[in-house]
């Protein structure tokens, strides 16, 4: 019994602790690393630009999600940053569609937006 009440007590204390886990425990919050992720075409994804934007909006909806999991977040701050992270994504497909790839300076503008909304987020964080 004393066994069953100690591993009890480490579980939670472990979930705790995860809940609260800083900043640095999501992958959104390292913004060089982000930048530097190399995405995969494939399916719909022809151009590795695009590629490289989803991965990191995949990241940043995870991330979002598993703050707002760990009740970091609000649902209504949730809500925002998953829907700005979308945009984000379709603006670039929509650019891949009309001239057939991603340039420089559009991944490097959406690169920035998504820096923005992963500042937003792990700011939420460290609070």
């Amino acid at each position: 019994m004393k066994h069953c009440i100690t591993g009890l007590i480490l579980l939670v204390s472990g979930q705790v602790m995860a809940a609260a886990a800083p900043a640095e425990a999501y992958p959104s919050c390292n913004l060089q690393a982000q930048r530097n992720v190399a995405g995969t075409t494939g399916g719909e994804i022809t151009d590795v630009r695009e590629a490289h934007i989803s991965v990191r909006v995949n990241v940043l909806q995870a991330d979002t999600g598993s703050a707002r999991k760990a009740r970091l977040l609000t649902q209504a701050q949730a809500d925002r940053l998953w829907r700005d992270a979308t945009q984000v994504r379709s603006d670039a497909r929509q650019l891949v569609r009309q001239q057939g790839f991603l340039s420089a300076a559009e991944r490097a503008s959406y690169d920035r937006t998504l820096d923005e909304l992963a500042r937003q987020l792990c700011s939420k964080l460290r609070n």
